[in-house]
């Protein structure tokens, strides 16, 4: 019954998938505990294209479809990571019952006035001059119209996200990565709205990574200020890709936090 109870849901950032999980839910399952990591459409093994999926709403279907077919009894650890953050608060909006526990891991944090738009923007101004290196950009809907999907080059990887992970967790990742949608449609803003009522409702912890490139430590901590979770946690020198640079210190952060919510 406690390792019923005991159920971590993961939910990956831009460009990534269930994989990017795989030293996490190795250890956690080997501590006991219930791990579900989840691709988002178009991502991983998802078996739709980016230029099918139309908005965020659309984008985070899977995790939707996930929630609504758990027991109505079971209460689920939520972990969004990166763009993931924005997928974790739509499930919280829409189903804070099932949720014991929210936690952000170097991830976008959103509440009533720090939208999807707000959060996004402030993300991108807050990068560095070089911000898109060797990034590549979609453009379904014809070179004359706004990029539709990103895909990060290797370079961006590098540099960015994976700069104190192993060098075969990058390479991994580089065969495995998967353009990206870029959203900013009415749909995807009203699908990732969160309101006090519902939202509010759940816990949630922050897990800091202060070597982070891409969603730098200042901007962390300006999320918190500005929506303070009810825990904040610090994982040290480790970069964006948290699950692959300290995953010993993500799943010693994760089994605190489900003892204390659990």
């Amino acid at each position: 019954m406690v390792k019923k109870e005991r159920h971590l849901v993961l939910v990956h950032g831009a460009c990534h998938g269930a994989w990017c999980w795989y030293k996490v839910t190795t250890q956690l399952k080997s501590m006991g505990y219930k791990v579900t990591a989840i691709d988002m459409a178009a991502s991983g093994i998802h078996p739709k294209q980016v230029h099918e999926i139309r908005s965020m709403s659309d984008y985070f279907e899977p995790l939707m479809e996930f929630m609504a077919s758990l027991p109505p009894e079971e209460r689920v650890i939520l972990v969004g990571h990166s763009k993931g953050g924005f997928c974790v608060s739509a499930a919280m909006e829409r189903f804070p019952e099932k949720v014991a526990v929210a936690v952000f891991a170097a991830a976008f944090m959103p509440d009533p006035e720090l939208t999807f738009q707000t959060l996004s923007q402030t993300g991108n101004e807050r990068l560095d001059s070089d911000k898109y290196m060797d990034t590549q950009f979609g453009f379904h809907n014809g070179m004359h119209e706004p990029a539709t999907s990103v895909l990060f080059g290797p370079n961006f990887m590098a540099s960015k996200l994976y700069q104190l992970s192993l060098p075969q967790d990058l390479t991994l990742a580089l065969t495995l990565v998967r353009h990206v949608g870029v959203y900013k449609d009415e749909r995807s803003i009203q699908a990732t709205a969160v309101t006090k009522e519902e939202y509010g409702l759940v816990p949630r912890v922050y897990i800091v990574c202060n070597k982070d490139n891409i969603i730098k430590e200042d901007f962390q901590r300006w999320m918190i200020e500005n929506n303070p979770p009810d825990e904040v946690k610090l994982i040290t020198d480790s970069d964006h890709m948290v699950m692959f640079s300290k995953p010993n210190e993500l799943c010693s952060c994760l089994q605190e936090i489900t003892e204390k919510y659990i």
